[in-house]
């Protein structure tokens, strides 16, 4: 796991070791354990380190193969890299190292393009080819590694965050586009937009070719669909395979390391029983870390309620901490400096502070990202399904946090666009290959919005700390298995019913049978006192009055009644307009 960055040149000039050094300084606390860079002519690349497999220097990267003539930077985890290895082996290639780079190195040479169809993992990754002049870069199915991009008539850049390609000059106007899907989508602005109109990202299970020309190939090598299988199977086989998928997925995580793996321990039923597989796989000793906040008023700040009958249950090694209210604000800068993106989800702080105890004890933990998308967790799903109505007004009645009417409201007039999200989200429902609705939505969902929220917030909070996050719940295998289920067995039960049911006798029944929670931190839900001041300074702020994005008049009468204004998810609309800005006063103003 690390951090990767830079440089192709189209137009014969050299790439400075400057510009890539300056790149490095933005995602070095990705890689804290080392760093390198190479250069050739037009092409330079940099790599921050964090050790996980292989920790030699042999592991080390940019990785060169000068016999094939590929250098290599590579951010994620092959969790299959051995069998690769070892197939690899077999037709007459030979390896320096014991890492998963060299087989992505190698894998590419026998393979080309098609070597991602054959990588099982999470993972952002760019190789250049000396003999042919181009750079292939790609990224993981489900997009659980980052990998931004600015694309210019004179070079193409890429980094692991959005810092790192301002910091070389990168157009920092806010792009319309995902203006309206960041204020509609609770942050959430699909690939291949930003909030700035000079970077992009690249898409989930998609790759690009870049010649030296500056010509841009895209191909996008992985879609699931969302569809029954041609032979009936039973409600009884849904889970008994679902059980299967997700112990193997477990399992592999666990083995590709070569240090020490702890699970991120919420309480709640997915991270819960993330630790029950680990036992029932054999593992005894298993790290678990928990957090919680204070409470405000009935809202409650903490799940140990539930983690700590996990923790006596499988007798872990846990670590447990408390953060108060008055410790929230001081980091919270800190926080929103790290985000490569502006995130409003309300547990992005606490897992940045998790994180920073966490990163003292071990280098890789499982986290339960991905559960509720997978296997129909959430409250909205069913009520989505019961509604009447277009397919874009079942969804957006029960999800986007404000309609397009009220967006026209918040902005000034330079950013009142056509209804951009409504269009997205048609697009993406029209797309083949899924059976009704809900499975529209359920895919809609897995593969593109979960990307830039949960996902995305706990790459970047772990990553800070140089604390890689692995994803169970969202291994390929499992998700396309998942999105072949009928949508009313993934909602029985309240829920994610095939896990319920394969975690009893695994985990106690007042886990499995608890309302379902969220990672709670109610002082950024329920905006108050000195919340509430802070909000409101930012948003009266000269910055946020200069920018222009907003309609003062209209956020003035959010700030007044922050209490009203509340989204179809239960988030502060306040909360969402104040986080923008803040980000783009600490990423983005000079």
């Amino acid at each position: 796991m690390c951090g990767i960055c830079g440089q192709l040149r189209f137009d014969n000039a050299p790439v400075k070791s400057q510009l890539i050094n300056k790149m490095m300084q933005k995602i070095e606390r990705r890689g804290p354990d080392s760093s390198g860079s190479w250069f050739d002519k037009g092409i330079g690349l940099g790599h921050q380190r964090l050790s996980i497999i292989d920790l030699s220097n042999f592991g080390s990267q940019p990785m060169k193969d000068e016999e094939l003539g590929l250098v290599l930077v590579f951010n994620g985890t092959i969790y299959n890299y051995k069998e690769l290895r070892k197939e690899l082996t077999s037709k007459g290639y030979s390896f320096f190292s014991h890492s998963d780079t060299e087989v992505i190195i190698k894998a590419f040479h026998l393979w080309g393009q098609d070597c991602v169809k054959r990588l099982d993992g999470m993972f952002a990754f760019c190789i250049w080819d000396k003999k042919k002049e181009q750079l292939f870069v790609a990224r993981d199915r489900m997009g659980i590694k980052p990998l931004y991009f600015n694309l210019t008539e004179s070079a193409f850049s890429f980094a692991s965050n959005t810092q790192a390609l301002t910091a070389i000059g990168a157009d920092k106007s806010i792009n319309p586009i995902a203006l309206q899907q960041q204020l509609s989508l609770h942050a959430v602005v699909p690939a291949p937009n930003t909030i700035l109109s000079g970077v992009n990202k690249i898409k989930p299970g998609t790759t690009l070719t870049i010649n030296t020309k500056g010509r841009v190939r895209e191909k996008t090598y992985w879609y699931p669909r969302s569809v029954r299988p041609e032979q009936s199977i039973s409600d009884e086989d849904f889970i008994e395979q679902s059980h299967k998928l997700l112990s193997d997925s477990v399992m592999k995580r666990m083995n590709a390391s070569d240090v020490p793996i702890g699970v991120l321990l919420s309480g709640g039923l997915d991270s819960s029983l993330l630790v029950g597989l680990l036992r029932e796989a054999g593992h005894k000793d298993v790290r678990t870390f928990s957090i919680g906040f204070e409470d405000i008023g009935d809202e409650a700040g903490s799940e140990f309620e539930y983690s700590d009958q996990i923790v006596e249950k499988f007798n872990t090694t846990h670590e447990k901490y408390v953060v108060s209210n008055t410790q929230v604000l001081p980091r919270l800068g800190e926080a929103v400096a790290n985000m490569a993106e502006p995130m409003v989800g309300q547990d992005a702080v606490a897992f940045y502070l998790l994180s920073e105890q966490v990163s003292k004890h071990i280098k890789v933990v499982l986290s339960g990202q991905g559960a509720d998308e997978a296997f129909a967790g959430y409250f909205w799903y069913p009520r989505m399904d019961s509604e009447t109505g277009t397919e874009f007004e079942r969804f957006s009645k029960h999800y986007v946090d404000r309609p397009y009417e009220e967006y026209l409201l918040t902005v000034n007039k330079n950013y009142q666009t056509e209804d951009h999200t409504k269009s997205w989200i048609k697009k993406e429902f029209s797309k083949p290959f899924a059976d009704e609705f809900m499975d529209k939505v359920f895919r809609t969902d897995i593969t593109r919005l979960v990307v830039d929220d949960p996902v995305k917030r706990v790459d970047n909070m772990t990553m800070s700390w140089g604390l890689e996050a692995r994803v169970p719940f969202m291994d390929y295998r499992l998700v396309e298995h998942a999105l072949s289920m009928p949508p009313r067995l993934k909602m029985r039960s309240g829920g994610k019913h095939p896990l319920k049911v394969m975690a009893r006798g695994i985990l106690p029944d007042s886990v499995i049978d608890r309302k379902k929670g969220y990672f709670p931190m109610p002082a950024l839900k329920y905006v108050q006192g000195e919340f509430l001041d802070f909000m409101s300074d930012i948003l009266n702020s000269t910055s946020c009055k200069n920018r222009g994005i907003y309609n003062l008049d209209f956020v003035q009468m959010v700030i007044d009644k922050p209490k009203q204004h509340m989204t179809a998810l239960n988030g502060s609309r306040l909360w969402h307009l104040a986080l923008l800005e803040l980000w783009l006063q600490i990423n983005v103003d000079e």
